[in-house]
């Protein structure tokens, strides 16, 4: 997986702001970056070194936009939301290659006809019976790589557009 700001060893609200700043020149400062999101500089350092423990949403969305970096988002829906926990979606981006192979292998031509067979074949009552809840919980995990694929995509054309626009 690749990230532009997510490094393991790195508070993922500080990698982003520096990742940012190489191409905005105000984002090297935490004060100037503080400033831009209309927060106290302590606050601010204390989002980037962990203090912080629940990062309030809006400053994680002005966070995302400022920096260019909708993992943000993601990462804050994946792990800090209760209902984003349930919901199939990336935090990382595999890069373009990596996210067409997961697509196009999830939507292979024979695969969702198995799929569409099978749902049809189990809908066809309208209850999943004890004897179709193996078949019906792997269509449900192979639409959620798909729909996480998805996701990576939507991440990866929001920064491509980005830095189409030239920020």
């Amino acid at each position: 997986m690749e990230s532009d700001c997510i490094k393991k060893e790195e508070n993922i609200y500080f990698a982003c702001r520096k990742k940012a700043a190489e191409t905005n020149e105000a984002l090297g400062s935490r004060e100037r970056a503080a400033e831009l999101l209309g927060i106290a500089t302590s606050t601010l350092a204390n989002h980037e070194l962990g203090i912080t423990k629940n990062v309030p949403v809006d400053t994680v969305l002005m966070m995302s936009d400022l920096y260019h970096s909708p993992e943000l988002r993601n990462m804050y829906c994946k792990n800090e939301c209760p209902i984003g926990r349930y919901i199939p979606m990336a935090t990382e981006t595999d890069g373009l290659q990596g996210i067409t192979v997961k697509i196009l292998n999830s939507l292979d031509d024979e695969n969702i006809r198995n799929m569409k067979k099978a749902l049809l074949d189990i809908a066809v009552d309208g209850q999943i019976s004890e004897d179709e809840t193996e078949t019906f919980e792997k269509i449900v995990k192979s639409l959620d790589v798909l729909a996480t694929a998805i996701s990576e995509l939507r991440m990866l054309a929001e920064k491509s557009m980005v830095k189409m626009r030239g920020r």
